[in-house]
C-alpha cells in the first residue's frame, strides 16, 4: 500500500470523500480550500438516494443533518405539468450542511484542513497566494472552477451558464416532499427545499438565453417569470433584492479520460453531468472513492488508470443525462417528453435511472489493473 498522502486541492465532497478514505487506511491527507468553513454553492442541494446510499457509507447520514425528504418529482413547461414518484427517496440539503458535515467527518478521521487561495498549478504542486504546496501526487477536486495549468476545454458555440437564488421561504406553496423542474427554451429551472426551510432555486441556461433575458442574472429571472407563469409563482416576493450567484462557461457533457501524470481529477473535473439529472455529487463520491482506492494501490502512478475507468463509469450516466437536456431545452422535446412521461411513467423512471452511476459498493474495492 502506498504511505503517503496525495495534496488534496478542494474540501467538497470529491475532495472530503478521497480524504475520509485514505485517513482511515492511516494516512494524513490534507484538504487545500480556499474557505476555511464550509459555505453554500451554485449546485448540488438534491442527493439522490444513489447519494445517500454513498454518504452513509462514508459516516455521513443525510437525515441526520435534518435533509428534506423527496419522493416526487414536478415536471413544469408551459401550461402542463406532470409529477412523477421517484424511483426510491431523494433528499434536499444544502451544501453548507453537507460540505460542512463531510469536512468534520474527515477531520475526525485523520485528514487536516489547509487554507489559501491557488493561483496555479504547476505539475503535481500547488501555488497558492501564501506559499507552494508540493506534493507527489494531486487529487484535483475543484468543482466546476478552473485553475491555471489544468484547465479544460470549453468548446460550445453556445455554452451553459449556472445561477443560484435561494429564497428564506419557498413562494407558491409548500415544496415539502417535491422537487421541481421548470423547463424553457434555452434552459431549465430545480427548485428544491432544503433542511432550513429555505427554497434553493438553481437555473443552468444557454448563454443565448441570457442574452435574451438582457445579459444580467435578474434580468433573466424577470424575462422567464414574464413568460413561465408557474416559475413566476415561485419567484413571488422580493427575489429581486436577493444575491443571485452565477457561473459562465459550465462544460456539460465534459469527461476527462486522461489526466496530467500523477494528477487525478475528481468530481466536476473528472466528469459533468446536467444539473437536472441530480447525480453529481454522487459522481463526486464515487470519484473520491475510487481515486484514494487507486492511490492506495497503485500511488501517483494510478493516475490513468483512475481516469480511464472514472470515464468508463460516467459515460452511459452522461448520455443519458445529455439526452434528458436536450429534451428539456426544446420547446417540442419538452412537450414530447411531458406527454410520454405523462402516459408512459416507466419511460420517465427508465431515463431517471439510466443517468444514475453504477452502485457505489463496487467503488469501495481496490481497482485492478486493466
Amino acid at each position: 500500500m502506498h504511505r503517503t498522502a496525495p495534496l488534496i486541492l478542494g474540501a467538497g465532497p470529491a475532495g472530503c470523500a478521497a480524504a475520509i478514505v485514505l485517513a482511515e487506511e492511516g494516512l494524513r491527507p490534507i484538504l487545500l480550500d480556499r474557505d476555511a468553513e464550509a459555505r453554500d454553492q451554485l449546485c448540488g442541494g438534491f442527493l439522490s438516494w444513489r447519494t445517500a446510499e454513498q454518504l452513509r457509507s462514508l459516516g455521513v447520514d443525510p437525515a441526520a443533518l435534518g435533509a428534506c425528504r423527496i419522493g416526487r418529482v414536478a415536471l413544469s413547461a408551459g401550461s402542463r405539468e406532470v409529477v412523477a414518484v421517484l424511483p426510491a427517496p431523494a433528499f434536499g440539503l444544502s451544501r453548507r450542511a453537507l460540505d460542512g458535515a463531510l469536512r468534520a467527518r474527515a477531520m475526525a478521521a485523520g485528514a487536516r484542513v489547509e487554507i489559501d487561495t491557488v493561483r496555479r498549478v504547476e505539475g503535481c504542486e500547488v501555488v497558492g497566494q501564501h506559499r507552494r504546496w508540493p506534493g507527489d501526487g494531486l487529487f484535483l477536486a475543484t468543482g466546476k472552477h478552473d485553475l491555471r495549468g489544468v484547465g479544460r476545454s470549453r468548446p460550445s458555440d453556445d455554452p451553459a451558464l449556472g445561477l443560484r437564488l435561494r429564497q428564506c421561504r419557498p413562494s407558491g406553496g409548500e415544496l415539502a416532499g417535491q422537487i421541481e423542474l421548470h423547463l424553457f427554451a434555452g434552459g431549465y429551472a430545480g427548485i428544491a427545499q432544503h433542511e432550513d426551510g429555505s427554497a434553493n432555486v438553481c437555473l443552468a441556461v444557454r448563454k443565448s438565453l441570457f442574452g435574451r433575458g438582457g445579459g444580467s442574472p435578474a434580468g433573466l429571472l424577470g424575462y422567464l417569470a414574464a413568460r413561465h407563469p408557474r416559475f413566476a409563482q415561485r419567484l413571488a416576493g422580493d427575489w429581486e433584492a436577493a444575491a443571485i450567484e452565477s457561473i459562465g462557461a459550465v462544460p456539460y457533457g465534459w469527461i476527462a479520460r486522461s489526466s496530467e501524470p500523477g494528477v487525478f481529477r475528481l468530481g466536476d473535473q473528472a466528469a459533468v453531468i446536467p444539473s437536472l439529472a441530480g447525480e453529481g455529487i454522487s459522481i463526486a463520491l464515487a470519484s473520491g472513492v475510487l481515486a484514494a482506492r487507486m492511490w492506495l494501490e497503485h500511488g501517483p502512478e494510478g493516475a490513468a488508470r483512475f481516469q480511464r475507468r472514472m470515464a468508463a463509469m460516467t459515460a452511459a450516466p452522461l448520455r443519458a443525462a445529455g439526452l434528458a437536456r436536450s429534451l428539456a431545452e426544446s420547446p417540442l422535446g419538452a412537450w414530447a417528453g411531458l406527454a410520454l412521461a405523462e402516459r408512459i411513467p416507466i419511460a420517465l423512471r427508465r431515463l431517471i435511472e439510466a443517468s444514475r452511476i453504477a452502485p457505489d459498493a463496487s467503488l469501495a474495492q481496490p481497482a485492478t489493473a486493466p
